[in-house]
């Protein structure tokens, strides 16, 4: 499974971005999907994470009732749309993957994104 994540960018306070995770080597609907994000010098903190059997999302504090995840297994991409930015979020964004359920956990993803750089200006 490889995944490409793209979408990042500078931003003001306030701004929405979208982030895309395009998979292949496996349908989409087989894998359960998360973000994390990670600043230099600290380990990735989960963002949010989305369940293939039972369509459970769970998300971070920090995120929750800004960020959404959404999929379109028809074109293999997971999106995480993030609105009311702040410059907290500022971090490079990397989407991951497995058939098991590892929730919030960084280590039970056994496929990970290149990362996407966001930048969020006050």
């Amino acid at each position: 499974v490889q995944l490409q994540a793209y979408g990042g960018g500078l931003v003001q306070a306030g701004d929405s971005l979208r982030l895309s995770c395009a998979a292949s080597g496996q349908s989409l609907s087989s894998l359960n999907m998360a973000w994390f994000r990670q600043l230099p010098g600290k380990d990735r903190d989960f963002v949010v994470a989305n369940s293939r059997h039972f369509g459970q999302t769970i998300y971070s504090d920090s995120v929750k009732g800004r960020f959404t995840l959404s999929r379109d297994n028809a074109k293999n991409t997971v999106y995480l749309q993030m609105n009311s930015l702040n410059p907290e979020d500022t971090a490079v964004y990397y989407c991951a993957a497995d058939p098991q359920w590892a929730a919030r956990q960084a280590g039970g993803y056994r496929y990970w994104g290149q990362g996407t750089q966001v930048t969020v200006s006050s």
